[in-house]
């Protein structure tokens, strides 16, 4: 078996802890800027419920699984992880801050936005929330609005809006402790559909106003962007698995043959089923197989997903923004995967719509498997993780490999001790060499 060697600096590692899957990937910024994915581990996951972990030991053991898998294609050993967090207890608000400066003839540096950005993380919340992100949008200088970068500008009352994401002290908790229990330390903790939209948004779209919904498992996530601003997050208690389960009373099949028809045979919309195949399954022991028609398959499957551009519809309505959103709607996910589903977001909710594929910020010859919308949040995490890591908030803490099998001294005593020993040797071997006149080295 190949030995395992430390996580170098300059790589990143992303955890995606879904509902239906964990995965691991691994990656690192080529000569040209692309991110090229050392490994990828995916297993399915059994200790999430609707985004939150509902077991720690089965997850645990879903993040050891993944990581194995991604350490043993990188032929590395991890220790610092970037991870993604999601679940129905996120919520956004918008705030507005200020702040009075000294003097009017200084100009507003960088230290003036971070005294803003530190105020927001005291503002009062409900018991049991935490602020996990806070987002700048617009800056207003001395009654000047609508300044996006005021760095360099004088004035003496800075404002600022804010959008700030909370969530559940207990959801992250929980993430952090079945990571360290996995023998793994959390560098950064960032919102999933933040992390998706890195991955699969144009900058182009940012700017024109789109509404980025990322369909997993568990949970359906909305971010809507406009002028290159985040304006709306938040996140929908409904995913993929409410249409298998959907599928599996309408049919009356069982869970896992229901996952297998709506992969397979799956359509969002019933009118482009024009070919009514019927679907056999087989039945339970001494029972008869049983039939089912691919049409009304495709009519449960979009009933569902209309109740759930329903809720999407509805946010991006309570945003304001839904008469500004030129780039319409991006569809990510592994629920963006279900068959005409960009038709039917079409039909139902009059905006263009395609689907986001994480494959814009890859190094040419990427592997085929990462060209999935199911990698979206965690190609955008290795993405957030590098930009942290190039800005030099993250350091990456390599662990020095060990020698002739023996374990360094913990002590700093001892490695004071050792460091003095090795320059009392050096000194006495320069003095024996300079006392010797007629030995010449070569540099």
């Amino acid at each position: 078996m190949t030995e395992l060697v430390p996580q170098s600096h300059d790589v990143v590692v992303a955890l995606d802890i879904g509902t239906t899957k964990v995965c691991c990937l691994a990656g690192r910024k080529n000569t040209h800027g692309k991110l090229e994915i050392l490994g990828v581990g995916k297993v399915d996951s059994v200790g999430v419920l609707r985004g939150v972990v509902s077991n720690i030991e089965k997850t645990v053991n879903a993040i050891r699984e993944a990581v194995e898998i991604c350490e043993r294609q990188a032929r590395m050993k991890f220790n610092v992880v970037h991870v993604g967090i999601a679940g129905q207890h996120i919520k956004s608000l918008q705030h507005r801050g200020i702040l009075t400066r000294e003097s009017d003839h200084n100009e507003i540096a960088l230290r003036d936005i971070d005294r803003l950005v530190n105020d927001m993380y005291k503002l009062v919340l409900p018991p049991g929330d935490k602020i996990i992100h806070v987002f700048p949008q617009e800056f207003t200088v001395d009654n000047e609005q609508g300044i996006t970068d005021p760095i360099g500008m004088c004035g003496v009352r800075l404002e600022a809006n804010f959008h700030i994401i909370t969530g559940q002290i207990t959801a992250v908790n929980n993430i952090f402790r079945c990571i360290e229990k996995a023998g793994l330390k959390v560098a950064e903790l960032t919102l999933e559909p933040i992390a998706s939209a890195d991955a699969v948004l144009f900058e182009e779209e940012k700017q024109a106003g789109v509404a980025l919904v990322d369909i997993g498992g568990g949970t359906t996530d909305i971010t809507i962007f406009h002028e290159g601003i985040i304006r709306h997050t938040a996140v929908i208690p409904f995913g993929g698995n409410v249409i298998t389960a959907d599928i599996k009373e309408g049919c009356t099949v069982m869970q896992p043959q229901a996952e297998k028809l709506k992969v397979k045979f799956g359509s969002a919309l019933a009118n482009e089923v024009y070919d009514n195949r019927i679907i056999t399954i087989p039945g339970l022991k001494g029972r008869e197989h049983k039939e089912i028609g691919e049409k009304n398959l495709a009519r449960i499957i979009q009933a569902r997903m209309e109740e759930v551009l329903d809720y999407v519809l509805w946010e991006i309505r309570r945003s304001g923004y839904e008469r500004k959103l030129i780039g319409g709607i991006v569809l990510t996910g592994g629920g963006a995967l279900l068959n005409h589903l960009d038709k039917l977001t079409e039909f139902h909710t009059g905006m263009s719509c395609r689907i986001g594929l994480p494959v814009e910020h890859l190094a040419h010859g990427y592997r085929e498997s990462v060209n999935s919308p199911i990698y979206s949040t965690a190609i955008g995490l290795l993405l957030k993780g590098l930009q942290d890591v190039e800005a030099g908030k993250i350091q990456v803490p390599v662990e020095e490999p060990k020698s002739n099998g023996q374990e360094k001294e913990p002590s700093n005593v001892s490695e004071e001790k050792s460091a003095g020993w090795l320059d009392n040797v050096f000194r006495k071997t320069k003095e024996w060499f300079e006392a010797e006149p007629d030995m010449d080295f070569k540099k």
